[in-house]
């Protein structure tokens, strides 16, 4: 059975570092292409990072929301089968729950539509 677990949420002040991690169970990581999104109070669902599969001649490119360029990077380690959001710099509008999610397809997106698996989202807090 597939299954993406998301963890390392939490309350942080302004300025402050988090590390998501979602560890997959049930598949090979390196078949697949991950994205990290998030959901705020009264906000639709939005992406903020992408990380391509790393199968042979895929590559593993990445990309990020305007918001959090230059703040968080994303990252994989196969070896462990965990994705990782590591998040500097946050600010209280990164407040969110942060979904991972899982697609067979080798292209590094944040549309919504191509991701097949969906963690439970863990929650992130930004305050003083």
């Amino acid at each position: 059975q597939l299954q993406l677990v998301e963890s390392g949420g939490g309350l942080v002040q302004p300025g402050g570092s988090l590390r998501l991690s979602c560890a997959a169970t049930g598949f090979t990581l390196d078949n697949y292409s991950f994205g990290w999104f998030r959901q705020a109070p009264g906000k639709e669902l939005e992406g903020v990072s992408c990380i391509r599969s790393s199968r042979a001649g895929a590559g593993g490119n990445t990309d990020y929301a305007d918001s959090v360029k230059g703040r968080f990077t994303i990252a994989r380690d196969n070896a462990k089968n965990t994705v990782y959001l590591q998040m500097n710099g946050l600010n209280p509008a990164d407040t969110a729950i942060y979904y991972c999610a899982a697609t067979r397809t080798s292209i590094a997106t944040m549309a919504l539509g191509w991701y097949d698996y969906w963690g439970q989202g863990t929650q992130v807090t930004v305050s003083s």
